[in-house]
């Protein structure tokens, strides 16, 4: 088989493609033909090194996929040769034509939705369900800003908010991106380089402010976000590539809270209660992944620059060819 392997970290260009021996599951294992591959900026993170958590090298990258179980190992019960599945998280990683799977890292794959948006689940659905309903503990009315919601993660969080009966804002940097987002449920579209965007997000609001801030860019945006929650609001930080000063005052004379969270600690039940969330979003058509560029395999090098690049839309696929 073909897969991505990094022998040392470093930039994209150390993303290789090899070919591998084939791949056989153990107790408790499923093997998995990828049909499609998820690209996250994290997987970004850990290739260069800077990532908290580091695989022992030579990897294959990736935790998002989806694709048909092709053999399962001893005492796998829920799973067959031949199931739909969605994979969200990989012993082997999924930048390859096969990977291997613990049997709670892979999850059926509703008829309704193709291998391309199953690979767009694991990673940024997870984190908007879990940053939403058990970080930000979300109510139906309350009103939420999601920074950068034209991005994989973004587009989820509008599509699950506006669901739970949310007033929902969404940022993007461009028209494309503003029109998706607006496309995808939310009530407003601000573009988040505007410097009165602040002012627009009191307007709309009545001058209350917001809840829930979603933030994927704490380092650039976490002080004018206290400034723009309402009392007892909640920011959520998801993402962050540097420092920033704040002034507590702004938490302070709000009572507001400033939540940070990874995907990669989240409990096994609670991780449990997400996909079955999700299993059921996925096949009321509530979630409706988003697929920004399909690249192939061996074009992982450039999947890695464009995730680091602004102006997202949507999810980056890898493709085996």
């Amino acid at each position: 088989m073909k897969a991505i392997r990094v022998r040392e970290f470093g930039g994209p260009d150390k993303l290789q493609l090899e070919e591998c021996e084939d791949l056989h599951p153990g107790p408790g294992e499923v093997l998995v033909r990828i049909h499609a591959a998820g690209v996250n900026p994290v997987d970004t993170y850990i290739r260069s090194g800077a990532y908290a958590r580091k695989p022992n090298l030579p990897y294959t990258p990736g935790s998002d996929g989806a694709g048909v179980v092709i053999a399962v190992g001893e005492k796998v019960e829920r799973f067959q040769k031949g199931d739909r599945i969605y994979v969200a998280g990989s012993v082997t990683g999924t930048y390859a034509e096969q990977a291997i799977c613990r049997e709670s890292q892979i999850h059926r794959l509703p008829e309704n939705v193709t291998y391309l948006q199953g690979a767009a689940v694991g990673v940024p659905y997870c984190t908007a369900y879990r940053a939403l309903f058990q970080k930000a503990k979300a109510r139906p009315v309350e009103s939420i800003l999601i920074h950068g919601a034209s991005g994989g993660v973004g587009i989820a969080a509008v599509q699950l908010a506006r669901s739970w009966g949310m007033n929902v804002i969404g940022t993007g940097g461009t028209d494309r991106g503003r029109a998706l987002i607006k496309e995808h449920g939310a009530h407003h579209d601000l573009d988040h380089t505007a410097a009165e965007m602040p002012e627009q997000v009191m307007k709309i609001t009545g001058g209350r402010g917001v809840d829930i801030i979603l933030e994927m860019l704490a380092n650039k945006n976490l002080g004018h976000d206290l400034s723009m929650l309402a009392q007892n609001g909640r920011v959520v930080v998801i993402g962050n590539r540097g420092t920033i000063e704040i002034n507590p005052r702004d938490a302070m004379s709000r009572e507001a809270m400033i939540i940070g969270m990874i995907l990669f600690n989240t409990p096994e039940r609670e991780m449990a209660e997400i996909h079955a969330a999700l299993g059921a979003a996925l096949e009321s058509g509530v979630a409706r992944p988003v697929i920004g560029r399909e690249l192939p395999l061996s074009n992982a090098a450039q999947a890695h620059e464009i995730a680091m690049q602004p102006g997202s839309y949507g999810k980056i696929v890898l493709v085996p060819i």
